[in-house]
Formats: C-alpha cells, sequence, structure tokens
C-alpha cells in the first residue's frame, strides 16, 4: 500500500456476523486486528474462534492483539460512564513494552496491508480502537457494519 495506507477500525456492537464480514470485504481488508484484551463475546458469532473462521472463510486474516487491549480497570471506567478514565488508564497502559511492541506490529502491518481494528463499541469517538489508530500515524477510516 506504500503512500496509501490507512488503518480502518470497526466495531461490532451492533452488527451481525455476516455483516460485518461484508464491510470487511467491501472494503478491501487483508487483515482483521481484534483489539480486544478478552476476544470473547456474548454475542453469538463474535468470541475469538467463531469469529476468526468467520472471517478467515472470506479470505480474510484475523489477527489477536490481546496487549493492544484495554485493561481491566479501563474497561470498569468505561461501563461506569467515564470515558476520560479509560483514555487515561489505556494510554498508561499503551506506553508498557508489550503493547508497545505489539503496536510496532501492528504499524508495520499496516503500511504493507489494508487492516481493519476490531472492537465492540459501535461509536469509535467511545472505543480505546480509535486510540490505538492514532497512535499508528496513518489515516484513519472508521467502517459502520449497521445495516449489513
Amino acid at each position: 500500500m506504500g503512500e496509501r495506507a490507512v488503518v480502518h477500525t470497526i466495531g461490532y456492537e451492533d452488527a451481525t456476523p455476516a455483516g460485518l464480514v461484508a464491510v470487511l470485504k467491501d472494503a478491501g481488508i487483508a487483515t482483521l486486528v481484534d483489539v480486544r484484551a478478552l476476544a470473547n463475546s456474548r454475542k453469538p458469532g463474535f468470541a475469538k474462534r467463531a469469529l476468526s473462521e468467520a472471517v478467515e472463510a472470506a479470505g480474510i486474516a484475523y489477527v489477536h492483539e490481546r496487549a493492544l487491549g484495554t485493561p481491566a480497570a479501563g474497561r470498569a471506567a468505561v461501563r461506569a460512564g467515564r470515558p476520560a478514565e479509560m483514555r487515561r488508564i489505556f494510554g498508561a497502559h499503551l506506553a508498557g513494552d508489550e503493547p508497545q511492541h505489539a503496536l510496532a506490529r501492528l504499524a508495520a502491518r499496516a503500511r504493507d496491508e489494508r487492516v481493519c481494528l476490531l472492537c465492540l463499541e459501535a461509536d469509535p469517538a467511545h472505543c480505546h480502537r480509535t486510540l490505538v489508530a492514532e497512535a499508528i500515524g496513518l489515516p484513519i477510516t472508521h467502517l459502520h457494519p449497521a445495516g449489513h
């Protein structure tokens, strides 16, 4: 991709697995990067195994970068309606060695192929995936699976 590298993000909160895959395919995504600390979900089809099988069946690679997920305290802050606290907690987490290595891997991948960061939250303004995308330093495009 070179000079046209972009980081895509998507939240599956309002999606079906088939709808999510359709949006990824329409956008030409090569790799879905799951940035949840815990790749499980109460929504059918979005736990790690089911999701990875669905996207891989569609010709899209799946990578789970657990180190880029929100720590438990950050997830609790979100549930309590304290997004600024989540951003502070996640910022401190992202500065750690393991997240920095994962971020470097992700940035290199994003420069070579079309990647999309996945998390639950439908609104990218309220999700840590936007903070991860911003840390990569490439333009960001937010994909929206609603209606698929």
